[in-house]
């Protein structure tokens, strides 16, 4: 049953006609009436169903805003390194000590970060961290020799790129309290991010098929992009 507060809301919205995200924000920020501040949340259909192969996209994107979360972060490495991930910032620092508590099941962060030489071991819990999406990836830039930079990419707001299987990308370009310049900012990055994705596939058409935006207890909005995707 949707609440009072949700029945004031602007109804079928996500069936108007497609504006540019600068037009968008004031009517969504305008639909944050919660008393907490709300995420502002884009979601992209990608065209991942292709005749050859199922498209697959997983990548990094720094936005230049940040996303107005804290991100509890763990390095796992070496001695050596120890104070350069404390130093950097990260919540939780190891090495054997950190992956043994993690096989007891104490996952008390968000982003997992690790040495290259520790991720033998840490391999080993792939049955723990897989299916949590805590496992890190080279590709991710989440298994470095640059600590330091790792953690300090995964506090300022560093966020993953991943469709599902049915190709939709979700994720938080910031809060409503954000600027419309800063979120601006941080949606080109994604789009940016994107289309340097699709120049590295074998596609055929559009990589994207729609993109809506929305905030977290909101209604949605058909974004009109610049340009194809």
């Amino acid at each position: 049953m949707s609440s009072k507060r949700f029945k004031k809301l602007p109804k079928n919205t996500n069936t108007l006609k497609a504006e540019p995200i600068n037009n968008l924000l004031s009517k969504v920020k305008g639909n944050c009436t919660t008393k907490f501040d709300e995420s502002l949340d884009i979601n992209i259909l990608i065209n991942n169903k292709q005749k050859k192969n199922e498209i697959n996209l997983r990548s990094m994107v720094n936005l230049p805003s940040g996303t107005g979360k804290k991100v509890k972060v763990a390095v796992v490495c070496e001695e050596g390194k120890l104070k350069e991930a404390k130093d950097s910032g990260a919540d939780l620092v190891g090495g054997d000590d950190l992956i043994e508590k993690i096989k007891n099941g104490e996952m008390n962060f968000e982003k997992l970060i690790c040495s290259s030489s520790m991720m033998i071991k840490l391999s080993k819990l792939g049955k723990v961290l897989g299916p949590k999406g805590l496992m890190p990836n080279p590709k991710l830039g989440t298994v470095t020799e640059k600590i330091g930079e790792a953690v300090k990419n995964a506090k300022a707001g560093q966020v993953e790129l991943k469709n599902d299987k049915d190709g939709n990308i979700g994720l938080s370009i910031g809060k409503k309290s954000f600027s419309d310049e800063k979120l601006i900012k941080n949606f080109n990055a994604v789009m940016n991010s994107l289309e340097k994705e699709k120049s590295n596939l074998t596609i055929k058409g559009d990589l994207i098929k729609s993109t809506y935006i929305t905030s977290t207890m909101g209604v949605s909005y058909k974004v009109k992009l610049e340009k194809s995707f």
